[in-house]
């Protein structure tokens, strides 16, 4: 299989050449070490666990009560714990080190993993900060390891159709505007766990509230768009609706960001009456829409009606997290500028940051 970015193998992805890569994906089991148990997105990466999808050899993880629900809850051994991950990766040697913690850590989880040459995937954002994101790339590239970023919306076969025929098939022509909703009723009144609440709405350990929470997706799929080039300018409001709830955090915010041939509307709100999860985008010629994770919604110029189609099933090394991560650390995907790839994730946290910078000012930011 040749080195491509993620979109050249695009037409690889669909069902007809899934049984190919369902047999390249049972031939390894990652060997992995987590790091945090306070992101409640480890259940995901838990449930792969009890699937045997995935090999779990050591949890850093501090907090006693974490500790023992997750013993309790998965059945896990004493011995697969450690206080710190320094402490885990001088006993184990993992294939990758994965990153369920506040983004504020995700710096020293490269920090301890990078020297030892050892891959790390976080969770969304990349950090909390630019400066952050750029001591992760340098580390990244003095130790040659792969540092990526997982975002759920990175694996919905809806997201990945419309790149497709957006890019590929240029069945809306050239990028005019996207529009990207990300939201929920709120962390607290979906009923996220007390330790994941905690660290999300703290403005140092997660960067801001809903703004950083949703306003990455809509960073990430828009820089992934436009071919990996940052926005010239960013603006953003954002509103403080449930003070009582989130005192220390927005829970609103919409960004905006300007390119020189395109503007990218990010909607991002912990206020919202339902989740929703959505990618709209008009061309020069027409308008696609990915509704959902697997519907999408093409108008084309000329035509009076709307096609409403689902998309097609991915091949697993681009339908999950820990597909994708295989296929890297074998060397058959080289993460260029895809959704999950450093270069895209360092502009997600510039952008993230300018649109703090201008909520906080009401001016326009320059992205440098």
């Amino acid at each position: 299989m040749s080195h491509k970015p993620i979109w050249k193998f695009a037409f690889a992805l669909f069902a007809s050449f899934t049984i190919c890569f369902e047999t390249m994906a049972q031939q390894v089991k990652l060997n992995v070490a987590v790091a945090g148990l306070n992101h409640d997105h480890i259940y995901l990466i838990m449930n792969s666990y009890q699937k045997g999808e995935v090999n779990i050899i050591g949890i850093a993880e501090s907090n006693p009560d974490l500790i023992q629900r997750f013993k309790q809850r998965y059945q896990l051994a004493d011995s697969l714990f450690y206080h710190d991950l320094p402490a885990l990766l001088q006993k184990r040697k993992p294939d990758a080190v994965l990153a369920y913690n506040a983004i504020s850590d995700h710096l020293a989880v490269v920090a301890a993993a990078a020297p030892l040459g050892i891959s790390v995937m976080v969770e969304k954002p990349l950090a909390t900060t630019v400066k952050d994101a750029e001591k992760m790339v340098q580390l990244a590239k003095k130790h040659n390891i792969h540092l990526l970023t997982n975002y759920e919306t990175t694996w919905y076969p809806s997201n990945q159709e419309a790149y497709l025929n957006i890019k590929e098939q240029n069945l809306i022509g050239e990028v005019r505007k996207m529009i990207v909703h990300d939201g929920h009723q709120g962390p607290k009144e979906i009923g996220v766990s007390k330790e994941f609440l905690s660290w999300l709405t703290d403005p140092d350990k997660n960067g801001a509230g809903a703004l950083t929470d949703f306003g990455c997706y809509g960073a990430n799929l828009m820089t992934w768009l436009m071919d990996g080039r940052a926005p010239i300018s960013v603006s953003a409001i954002t509103h403080h609706i449930k003070p009582a709830i989130y005192p220390k955090v927005d829970d609103d915010a919409t960004i905006l960001l300007e390119y020189a041939d395109a503007t990218g509307i990010i909607e991002a709100s912990w206020n919202w009456p339902f989740s929703i999860k959505d990618m709209e985008v008009f061309g020069k010629t027409g308008y696609l829409q990915a509704v959902n994770e697997q519907q999408l919604r093409l108008k084309e110029n000329g035509n009076a009606d709307y096609k409403v189609y689902k998309a097609k099933a991915l091949a697993p090394a681009y339908a999950s997290s820990l597909g994708y991560l295989a296929a890297v650390l074998r060397k058959e995907i080289i993460p260029e500028n895809d959704l999950s790839s450093l270069t895209n994730n360092l502009i997600v946290v510039k952008i993230l940051e300018a649109a703090k910078i201008a909520a906080k000012t009401g001016k326009k930011v320059m992205i440098k």
